[in-house]
């Protein structure tokens, strides 16, 4: 069976380029049918685009335009097609809503799977959350296209769930990397075996160390760079150098706080642009960084080649696959009316990530109350230290991610 999902991952990138600019009017003319995007590109043509340097010219869309533009015209903001079929209704993390068409594989996950390894016919627990917000239907959607069987294990009780996937025997995991780690510890130490050989995650870090201490259990890791909003927009291969830009796909890399494509090997934004009938997106800047790798992949895939995510264009920053924004930690000041200042530190702890928000001004003792704000609003557990002012440097900077960037 062949290493490559289709011919159009070995296809020339000259033949690609000409493939997406060809069909980028059509595109452009199908969004401006929705009023949002009628009015993002007012005046412009949808003829005359057909280069990188006419895309280039268009302006910039952000999760903060659509965010507004819902809080107005509820409930998509006019952003998604008027005649849409729509299939599921999701949040994503902002709020932002999201509408899910009929497309096969909307979220573009199969060429993913496909290059982790998996194959039609197999077993697969999938454990990302089954709730509002897509990311286990934007795996889920991909593993369909397939034909693999899939356990919507969701990630919860992990006592209960090593009990559960040792009897059902999924040779396949998708989920975070860190919850995986959890599945493993906890079968070895209640004696049961998981049939795991391998894995395909997201949402989180994947730093060296807890790639080979899963690898040693016999599970092969690969990983994929997706958001709630566009699906996968990139993936590991075999080689593992660097993530191959997902087909179907065009992908500029821009100078933070532009529009201006920087030079190759320079780090930059990511903006995306997604073919899609439903939900349309038309330079979505993901607010994440990363740099152009320049090459093909040794695995033979022609596309594209970033380094992987590289930290954020803002300060907005992923925890143990949630987002967490600066306004967020706004909100817990608020609610603490003796915190003078605040600043959420994300780090690295036994293979996992972990934070803790520094406070200078409240009283000793009261930080188990101002955690339980930090997870009322953020969702995620953090602890809470007390410091004095001078030790929160004067920088404007809320959220610090110490994690190592690994490549």
């Amino acid at each position: 069976m062949s290493e490559h999902y289709d011919a159009y991952e070995t296809q020339s990138p000259a033949a690609r380029e000409a493939h997406l600019f060809d069909a980028l009017p059509e595109l452009l003319r199908q969004a401006q049918r929705a009023p949002a995007w009628a009015k993002a590109l007012e005046g412009v043509d949808p003829n005359t685009v057909n280069s990188r340097t006419a895309l280039a010219a268009l302006p910039l869309t952000r999760k903060t335009d659509i965010m507004a533009a819902q809080t107005k015209t509820p409930p998509f903001g006019g952003f998604v097609a008027q005649d849409a079929a729509i299939k599921r209704l999701f949040i994503s993390p902002g709020p932002v809503f999201v509408a899910e068409g009929y497309e096969d594989d909307p979220w573009s996950a199969a060429r993913a799977l496909y290059a982790a390894g998996v194959r039609p016919g197999e077993t697969v627990a999938n454990t990302f959350g089954y709730h509002m917000t897509p990311g286990a239907f934007i795996l889920e959607s991909g593993l369909h296209a397939l034909k693999c069987r899939v356990i919507a294990a969701g990630a919860g009780n992990s006592a209960d769930a090593v009990t559960t996937l040792s009897a059902l025997a999924p040779t396949v995991y998708c989920g975070v990397p860190d919850y995986l780690n959890i599945l493993l510890d906890k079968a070895a130490a209640e004696g049961l075996s998981l049939s795991f050989n391998k894995a395909l995650v997201s949402g989180a870090a994947l730093p060296l160390d807890l790639r080979a201490r899963i690898e040693k259990r016999g599970v092969r890791v690969t990983q994929c760079y997706a958001t709630a909003d566009l699906g996968v927009i990139a993936y590991e291969s075999s080689a593992r150098e660097g993530l191959i830009v997902n087909e179907g796909l065009i992908m500029e890399i821009v100078r933070p706080g532009t529009g201006t494509p920087v030079a190759e090997g320079e780090v930059g934004e990511i903006v995306v642009t997604r073919f899609s009938k439903t939900t349309p997106l038309i330079r979505f800047a993901t607010g994440d960084l990363t740099a152009h790798l320049s090459g093909p992949s040794p695995c033979g895939r022609t596309n594209m080649r970033i380094k992987g995510w590289m930290g954020r264009a803002d300060q907005r920053t992923k925890v143990k696959g949630m987002f967490v924004d600066p306004q967020q930690i706004a909100k817990v000041v608020a609610q603490h009316g003796a915190i003078a200042r605040a600043r959420l530190v994300v780090r690295r702890a036994d293979h996992a990530d972990a934070m803790v928000l520094l406070v200078a001004g409240p009283a000793p003792g009261t930080e188990p109350e101002i955690a339980a704000t930090l997870k009322s609003v953020t969702n995620l557990s953090g602890a809470v230290e007390i410091v004095p002012e001078s030790a929160l440097p004067n920088d404007g900077k809320v959220i610090a991610d110490e994690r190592p960037v690994e490549g």
